[in-house]
């Protein structure tokens, strides 16, 4: 039987809840919600979601504070539901560890296909496809890469990394040396069917970065930026 998805609804409006919760539950998702960030910070460090729906404008404790005490101990997929016009702010949000958002007043079947394609990629980077060969392991110098775990080592120490900030480090790691705009990472490791804000690519960077410099400095440095162009994950000449 396939796996039911739990999906936690963090909105200050009924209504909203009560819309999504429609929605999403006839596509056989599990549904929780919260009304305040106090309350959705509670049971998303109870229970272990595979999404979180979070509206940005909370009343006390807002979506980018939940967004980023979440990210400090959990990795769950986060998309932010954001007001119409509220760009800084959905930038803020990628910086503050969302792996999508979607604009109100939203499509319900839009919200459903977002769903859908960020729980698709959280699976496809968290389990051990039949196809693989076991011991899928990428290894440099400081840094480690083991597909089959879904583990990443900088320095020797574990890193936690949402799934997005994974989907991206073994994206450029497959193909070490070799330089990848910012479009054609948008387009590869996003999966977008829409032309994305380009500096999604760089709020991930930079926190991918901040996270193995936390560990190995040297890791950290592999990933280069190529002025002009793009990104690239550079191997250490001996």
């Amino acid at each position: 039987m396939e796996k039911q998805h739990t999906i936690l609804v963090v909105d200050d409006e009924d209504r909203i809840r009560r819309l999504l919760r429609m929605y999403l539950e006839r596509e056989g998702y599990v549904i929780d919600e919260a009304e305040d960030g106090e309350q959705a910070l509670e049971k998303a460090f109870e229970k272990n979601y595979d999404l979180i729906l979070l509206d940005l404008m909370l009343p006390g404790m807002d979506g980018l504070d939940v967004c980023v005490e979440i990210r400090k101990k959990r990795a769950t997929p986060i998309i932010m539901l954001t007001a119409r016009g509220e760009e800084t702010n959905r930038v803020e949000g990628f910086e503050a560890g969302t792996d999508d958002y979607v604009v109100k007043p939203f499509s319900p079947r839009e919200l459903v296909h977002r769903v859908k394609a960020v729980l698709r990629r959280a699976s496809a980077t968290a389990f051990l496809s039949t196809e693989m060969e076991t011991h899928n392991v990428i290894v440099f110098p400081d840094l480690t890469i083991d597909h089959d775990a879904h583990e990443v080592k900088a320095g020797g120490k574990v890193i936690s990394l949402t799934p997005k900030e994974y989907e991206l480090l073994h994206y450029l790691a497959k193909s070490p040396d070799k330089v990848f705009s910012r479009e054609t990472l948008l387009r590869d490791v996003w999966n977008y069917e829409f032309f994305g804000d380009l500096r999604t690519v760089d709020t991930h960077v930079k926190r991918l970065r901040e996270k193995l410099n936390r560990a190995s400095a040297k890791a950290a440095a592999m990933i280069t930026t190529v002025w002009g162009v793009g990104y690239k994950l550079e191997v250490p000449k001996e």
